[in-house]
């Protein structure tokens, strides 16, 4: 972690992690494990990688129940037109960690 807050924003991407949650919130997190610092992708975007295009309430979920932040980075979804939407940490930290990454 303390490469990442140092600036190199890739350092987190070889970490290992698992977390429980339903097969839907698996595909999501690994979908957000892909996308690289300094991307960014909306809840449909996030809905229809994870394998079901429809499911956008579903993705907003798994981003909610992730309980390992910056690893499974859904710091990294927003809402469509590029809005931040909600984050467990506060849109201010949210906001941070993007223009860390170089996504604002």
């Amino acid at each position: 972690m303390r490469e990442y807050f140092a600036g190199d924003v890739s350092a987190i991407n070889g970490i290992e992690v698992r977390q429980p949650g339903a097969q839907f919130s698996q595909a999501a997190w690994q979908a957000m494990r892909k996308i690289r610092p300094g991307k960014v992708l909306s809840y449909s975007e996030l809905a229809e990688r994870a394998g079901s295009f429809a499911a956008v309430r579903a993705a907003g979920s798994a981003c909610a129940k992730n309980a390992i932040v910056l690893v499974v980075p859904c710091h990294r979804i927003v809402k469509t037109g590029g809005a931040l939407g909600n984050y467990a940490y506060g849109v201010n930290t949210k906001e941070w960690l993007l223009r860390h990454e170089g996504a604002l």
